[in-house]
């Protein structure tokens, strides 16, 4: 990475859940030390209201973001790629650091299910935060 602010990618299917929380969360945590975006391999038409709910709950509204189609400009614009169950979707550009979150999907879940993949991705986002402002 350069000395200008790292810059993560979450990726997952519909950029409706996961994505946006980890997003969500990176925001709240880094501030503006760390550029942000997610993308989705097939967006959906809007964020999982649940995801939405989980996370007022801790105080973050993601109400005004929306799902990105997935590019590779995305990709190769950043330093880190957190992929989130897409598969093979995600575009590979060597000298990119990536990693692949195994996530239960929220999709279709009430928030009793959503609450603790809320709770997995802060932790994960944390160590990833950690890691990135050594």
């Amino acid at each position: 990475m350069t000395d200008q602010k790292p810059s993560v990618l979450f990726v997952c299917v519909h950029n409706a859940g996961r994505s946006q929380m980890a997003a969500g969360w990176l925001r709240e945590l880094a501030g503006d030390r760390v550029e942000v975006r997610s993308a989705g391999s097939i967006p959906a038409d809007q964020i999982n209201s649940v995801a939405v709910e989980a996370m007022r709950e801790v105080g973050i509204d993601i109400t005004v973001e929306q799902p990105k189609v997935l590019t590779t400009e995305a990709v190769q614009d950043s330093d880190v790629v957190i992929t989130m169950g897409c598969g093979d979707a995600c575009p590979f550009f060597p000298g990119k650091r990536y990693e692949d979150w195994k996530l239960d999907d929220p999709a279709g879940q009430g928030i009793d299910a959503v609450r603790p993949i809320r709770d997995e991705i802060k932790g994960r986002v944390e160590t990833l935060l950690a890691e990135l402002l050594v």
